[in-house]
């Protein structure tokens, strides 16, 4: 039988999502923690890696188990077992054939920039201690968006059968000092995101115009994109998909 699980956590002091032989990552946590009280060897599957640093508010894994199990009863107990900086929202049994990650039809991000500097927001948020134009980086998010090839942002070497992303919605929204980024799109590449962050901020702070955006689509090189931004503002906050698959 198949489980999805629903999972939230703070990912200031893992690796990244995925199993590594010499760091501590958000999937070792939770396959020592379901095999410790299922007594049994568990692999998940997530919907997707996330880097070092990188926060989830939503995010999906699956694994099999042969016995129907209390899920009730399981988060509860997980969620006692775990560290208090991952916490299992939700598990639910779904079809056999569902997968975490293959069957996602949309992925959602959000990055926090600080405007003004906060010591309570410090962990989860990017200081830009200087003016940004707001209206300039709006224009510019716009250009990403539709069906392209992202290569310019993507991490290099990366090994994938194809750059080409579709980017349903990217915009910025301001709130007080606190500016919001946010990206829907039914992949994204490693990186990706922060890269994107990276090259709008030069466009916010006068350095590039909106335009530059699709001159650096076209070059499909990374060297020209601006820096990634840090990990930490940045959170995966939803993943999608079809109904069908929660059809046990």
């Amino acid at each position: 039988m198949r489980y999805f699980i629903q999972i939230a956590f703070n990912g200031s002091e893992y690796h990244g999502w995925q199993r590594q032989p010499n760091a501590y990552s958000v999937q070792q946590a939770l396959e020592d923690a379901l095999g410790t009280l299922l007594a049994s060897e568990i692999a998940i599957v997530g919907a997707g890696r996330t880097d070092a640093g990188v926060h989830a508010e939503q995010i999906y894994a699956h694994f099999d188990y042969e016995e129907h199990l209390d899920l009730i009863d399981l988060t509860h107990k997980l969620n006692r077992f775990l560290f208090q900086n991952i916490a299992i929202l939700d598990i639910r049994k779904v079809n056999s054939q569902a997968h975490a990650r293959f069957d996602a039809t949309s992925r959602s991000y959000r990055y926090l920039i600080e405007t003004r500097k906060n010591p309570f927001n410090f962990n989860f948020s990017h200081y830009v201690g200087l003016p940004l134009d707001l209206e300039q980086m709006n224009r510019a998010a716009q250009h990403l968006v539709g069906r392209k090839d992202f290569e310019c942002f993507s991490r290099t070497h990366t090994d994938v059968k194809t750059f080409i992303c579709d980017v349903k919605t990217a915009s910025f929204t301001k709130e007080g000092s606190l500016i919001r980024f946010e990206i829907t799109a039914d992949r994204f590449l490693r990186n990706m995101v922060r890269a994107i962050v990276g090259s709008l901020l030069e466009v916010g702070l006068g350095k590039r115009s909106p335009e530059w955006i699709d001159e650096l689509i076209e070059s499909k090189s990374r060297s020209r994109a601006g820096a990634s931004a840090p990990a930490k503002g940045l959170s995966l906050v939803a993943v999608n998909y079809p109904n069908s698959i929660w059809n046990e």
